[in-house]
């Protein structure tokens, strides 16, 4: 009875020893359980916190392009209202067209008038070249396949050549009664202020008379300064002083 004790006390702490192992083992599954569903869970949020950052990007890009977008339209709302502004302009004007074009016509008409009355009382240089301007203006407002604003284009230009006319030199050779016999002569032009002749051969010079409607001879002295003034004119001398009858203006 006596060896009995150590043999179950041997095979109480063995036994023991086993549950004991078998519960460390339980508690080291447990605890590697929970750490793998820790890993697991904190992948999770891993992978949510990625999502959300991106998610916060991907909101914070769509503000910006809205921003964005407000001033663009912003924008495109004022140009839109200034068109509609030019449109109502736009259209305001072509309202008036029809009465404009009746307004004008009645003008050009006066205007071409008072070109042909002042070319006929100015100083007779280019009489026939300025007469066939007039003419030609005349003709042309009768005419269908121009339109208003090219005949008040053209009426404007012939004014522009009369009023160049009076600040220009010309000379320019042309036919002329002299002594009741028609002569080529050479005149000169300047400005407004004289019109000048001197026949081919130098023997008569005239001068137009303004008041009396009609040119007067000069002096034989005058012809060497009026031959000089028409190189001038020409460009063959360069511009110098000249020493010339003037018809004082009434």
């Amino acid at each position: 009875m006596k060896c009995v004790k150590p043999l179950l006390l041997a095979s109480v702490l063995a036994t023991t020893a086993s549950v004991q192992a078998n519960d460390l083992n339980q508690v080291i599954d447990k605890s590697n359980a929970i750490n793998e569903s820790a890993q697991k869970t904190q992948t999770k949020i891993n992978s949510i916190s990625d999502s959300m950052q991106s998610r916060l990007q991907t909101f914070k890009t769509l503000n910006k392009e809205i921003d964005g977008l407000a001033v663009y339209n912003a924008q495109l709302d004022k140009q839109i209202k200034n068109q509609l502004d030019e449109m109502s302009a736009i259209n305001a004007s072509m309202d008036q067209v029809s009465v404009i074009e009746r307004q004008i016509t009645p003008l050009m008409l006066r205007m071409i008038t008072g070109l042909e009355q002042f070319v006929a009382l100015d100083v007779p240089f280019l009489s026939q070249e300025r007469a066939t301007r007039v003419e030609t203006l005349k003709n042309m407002m009768e005419r269908a396949d121009v339109t208003s604003s090219e005949k008040f284009r053209r009426v404007v230009e012939a004014y522009q050549v009369e009023v160049d006319y009076g600040r220009t030199i010309e000379a320019y050779t042309s036919l002329l009664d002299v002594d009741g016999q028609e002569r080529e002569v050479d005149f000169l032009r300047i400005g407004r202020l004289e019109l000048l002749y001197v026949t081919k051969d130098g023997s008569h010079a005239g001068s137009w008379n303004q008041a009396a409607q009609k040119f007067v001879a000069v002096d034989d002295t005058a012809i060497s300064q009026i031959n000089k003034g028409l190189r001038i004119a020409r460009k063959q001398l360069a511009p110098d002083m000249l020493t010339l009858p003037v018809h004082a203006s009434k």
